[in-house]
């Protein structure tokens, strides 16, 4: 095990501006990349009318609009490389390089989407406002298919965020515009137009993406995790990847497809406490110029759930949880992102053009069917740990990001979790790619039907007020 002096709680990453000559053939060969890695830029403006006279036009006023709800982020990550021996034995040399991308507000309180190759893998993540107010940013949930990623700050006020609309009636020829951090200028805005949809991109044999929106609005290094923007400054798109050696070739990821894949994100940092409600986002704009109307309507009800003992019902449209306002799928798994066993929810619904009051109780839900019956067994059983929770003051020290974690108070001789160099007065606070808040959030990983393919795990741990990490294996 070592010691790691992290400003986030689970490892995040970019991949460097310079590669080295073998990945940068790769790339060439490749023929894509992630939009902040590639040192080729896209510097031609897209021609488009503006009347005499008019300064202010409708980009000024999307960038006045959503400016201070798009972030910049800077992240720092090691990597090894032969350095020089007077054996010419090859010596591996720690490195550090820096890498950069933009990230949107989902919520006041500081969750910020992204992408997962922005966050891959990286030791410090920063984060910059519009107004110069700077945060240390942690990673909460990642999900590498989709190329998505939730961070967390912790804000000195609440922030404002960016509204979304809608990929589905998305017209090719249609002005958009992107906003980043292009190769770290920080807050910069290019405009063009929706060059195609649905566009299919290899990245290279182990990464690819499908029906992504390509446009003709410059997308530089940085500018990935950044919104594509319609002109009434709806986010219609996450902005994902560059044509290397092109100008005017980028893509992004459809607003329709992220908000689905954010939402799920989002409840799984809830470590599987599950509402039980199956809803699906709708779409509705009266004219072709009117802004987007998004609800959400629930679709069925999972039986024996907080949501069926509540009485939501098939039909009811979500107008709010807890307080926040619900427009799509996001918005609810937002509403309930900090809650845990115990708590008791109110719901607002609209059933026949009138307006419920219901409540989500999630009292005894920690010992649903989809966790075992006892957490501190299971962990004890395949780590080998006995667990018990702690405030975040009892972390503070070693990260005073952290929310708390699991205090270790026994380990069993012999254990993977002895092997692995876990120590009685431990504190854990990660594992895997989420917090350990809870042993709630310990059971959901070590019953995660992906389980397998997270071997070994790794873990993140508060031991004499610094934070280190390691590795476990655990068998299923």
């Amino acid at each position: 095990m070592r010691s790691v002096t992290l400003t986030t709680l689970l490892r995040a990453a970019h991949r460097r501006m310079v590669v080295p000559a073998g990945l940068a053939a790769a790339v060439a060969l490749a023929t894509f990349t992630p939009a902040f890695q590639t040192p080729t830029a896209s510097v031609a403006a897209a021609d488009r009318e503006i009347t005499p006279g008019k300064r202010k036009d409708q980009v000024v006023d999307v960038y006045e609009k959503v400016k201070a709800g798009v972030v910049n982020i800077h992240s720092e990550r090691t990597i090894t490389a032969p350095g020089d021996d007077p054996f010419n034995r090859q010596a591996v040399q720690p490195q550090r390089v820096n890498g950069m991308g933009t990230g949107i507000v989902l919520d006041p309180r500081g969750y910020v989407l992204t992408n997962f190759h922005v966050v891959d893998d990286v030791h410090s993540l920063r984060v910059r406002m519009h107004d110069g107010a700077g945060y240390t940013a942690r990673v909460l949930t990642t999900d590498k298919e989709a190329d998505l990623a939730i961070i967390k700050i912790d804000p000195a006020r609440p922030l404002p965020t960016v509204p979304f609309g809608t990929s589905s009636d998305l017209m090719v020829g249609e002005s958009v515009i992107a906003i980043g951090n292009a190769y770290g200028y920080e807050h910069s805005i290019t405009d063009g137009r929706v060059s195609f949809k649905g566009r299919d991109v290899t990245l290279n044999k182990d990464m690819g993406y499908k029906g992504l929106i390509q446009t003709s609005a410059p997308i530089n290094p940085g500018n990935s995790g950044g919104p594509l923007l319609n002109i009434m400054g709806e986010v219609v798109g996450v902005n994902v990847a560059i044509r290397a050696g092109a100008q005017n070739i980028g893509f992004a990821l459809p607003a329709d497809y992220v908000i689905g894949r954010a939402a799920d994100l989002i409840g799984k940092r809830r470590g599987g406490l599950r509402h039980g409600i199956v809803a699906r986002d709708t779409v509705t704009r009266e004219t072709v110029e009117s802004p987007t109307r998004r609800a959400l309507v629930v679709e069925s009800v999972e039986p024996s759930s907080p949501a069926d003992a509540a009485g939501v019902k098939p039909g009811d449209v979500i107008e709010q949880i807890d307080d926040v306002t619900v427009v799509t799928s996001i918005d609810l798994e937002r509403g309930l992102i900090d809650k845990g066993g115990g708590a008791k929810v109110p719901l607002k619904v609209t059933r026949d053009k009138t307006s419920v009051a219901l409540e989500l109780s999630f009292v005894g839900a920690a010992a649903r069917p989809a966790l075992v019956a006892s957490a501190g067994d299971l962990a004890w059983k395949r780590l080998g740990v006995k667990l018990q929770p702690v405030a975040a003051d009892a972390v503070a020290k070693a990260n005073p990001q952290l929310h708390g974690g699991l205090l270790v108070t026994d380990v069993a001789a012999g254990s993977v979790g002895a092997a692995s160099g876990i120590q009685k007065g431990d504190i854990l606070v990660g594992l895997h790619t989420w917090e350990t808040l809870n042993l709630d959030n310990v059971t959901f990983v070590l019953t995660h039907k992906d389980f397998a393919t997270f071997q070994p795990l790794k873990f993140y741990l508060a031991r004499d007020g610094k934070l280190r990490d390691g590795w476990i294996t655990s068998s299923p």
